[in-house]
């Protein structure tokens, strides 16, 4: 039975983490077991409990800048992976990617590297995460970008992300949330869902509910996720969402709820979901909210047509950067109820025919055995 080392690089519970969480309990169906190196406190270490992972304590990698703080985190991966002798190291972000890449390599453990982010490397960087066994791409375009910078194509595979169908199902709105807001029974709930930082475009979305909220006085936005980076870039963008909360049409209609643990039951009460992310791997929320029955409105970036084919979702689609296409679009799905009712429906089909997460374990398990079987 082959025992996984997953590699996490931070305490809280992001798409990247609530993506390998789903797949845990089936891939040890598939007869994987192992360990987690992982922050020992927090959201992350407490799902990891619950499925029975034990964890060592890990703390967040250093950036790539701070080369002796790089090595010290090298060399104690390198101890533990003689300690445990792992059958595969699984490395659950691409920060963990680059860092492991060299260790794995040269303790000839077979490894796997998770590319969850579109974002630019050094040529150091994609050195050092070239030497993984195998690297998987959460998208066909993530997989693209990287394979551009100098990732090695013959590495490089894509396999996609799951969602409980089971959890994240259409049901009949409870006004649960009304009901903690108090607000009237009358107010439609628009959400925008993750991490409150430029690259998520909360900022386009305020633009665009200012305009919808003149309109239409029954509309309340919610906020839903927090802002973990401490950069002073996002610092201030968090303080200017706020103000901007509290001016007219916005103010008493905005509400910032934090981090959720009740997503499953928040998609049901939510109008529309706004995501007007200026880059998008793969977005977790964007299967969610499909799998829930929940229309969307998302830009058209990276890999969110993998989840909504223009083909089939072009009423769902906008530009990036486009405030004023994502108020038309929204205002059309607000405004149309039979829409409304076919976007719920082609959604959750959507996602029970691509993104089931019995299918999504299943393909990383394949993965895993090949790389297993080419030692």
């Amino acid at each position: 039975m082959p025992r996984v080392l997953w590699l996490f690089e931070y305490p809280t519970l992001n798409g990247g983490e609530e993506s390998l969480l789903a797949a845990i309990p089936l891939l040890q169906g598939h007869d994987f077991h192992g360990i987690a190196l992982a922050p020992d406190e927090g959201l992350l270490a407490d799902a990891l409990h619950r499925h029975h992972i034990d964890v060592i304590p890990w703390t967040p990698a250093p950036s790539e800048d701070k080369k002796p703080a790089l090595l010290a985190y090298r060399n104690r991966l390198d101890s533990i992976i003689a300690q445990l002798k792992p059958d595969l190291l699984h490395a659950n972000s691409l920060a963990m990617s680059r860092l492991s890449g060299p260790v794995a390599a040269e303790r000839r453990v077979p490894s796997v590297g998770h590319l969850r982010d579109i974002i630019s490397l050094s040529r150091q960087a994609i050195l050092d995460m070239n030497r993984h066994t195998r690297l998987l791409a959460v998208s066909q375009a993530t997989a693209d970008w990287h394979v551009r910078q100098g990732l090695s194509a013959d590495r490089v595979y894509v396999c996609l992300n799951g969602v409980d169908l089971n959890r994240f199902r259409p049901r009949a709105a409870t006004g649960y949330l009304h009901r903690e807001l108090k607000l009237p029974s009358t107010a439609r709930l628009v959400g925008s869902v993750g991490q409150m930082i430029p690259r998520k475009g909360l900022d386009l979305t305020m633009q665009a509910m200012h305009e919808l909220m003149a309109r239409d006085v029954n509309l309340h936005w919610l906020i839903i996720g927090e802002r973990y980076s401490q950069k002073a870039e996002s610092l201030e963008f968090e303080s200017k969402l706020r103000q901007c909360a509290t001016q007219a049409p916005l103010a008493g209609h905005v509400h910032f709820l934090g981090g959720r643990r009740d997503m499953d039951r928040v998609f049901n009460e939510l109008s529309l979901l706004i995501h007007a992310a200026r880059q998008e791997p793969l977005g977790r929320v964007l299967l969610e909210a499909a799998s829930s029955g929940t229309p969307i409105v998302a830009t058209d970036v990276g890999g969110t047509t993998e989840i909504l084919p223009r083909e089939i979702f072009a009423d769902l689609l906008v530009p990036p950067n486009a405030p004023d296409a994502l108020v038309c679009a929204a205002s059309r799905l607000l405004g149309d109820s039979q829409l409304h009712a076919q976007c719920a429906i082609a959604l959750r089909d959507r996602a029970v025919n691509t993104f089931a997460i019995e299918d999504s374990a299943a393909r990383l398990a394949q993965h895993f055995w090949s790389v297993l079987d080419a030692r």
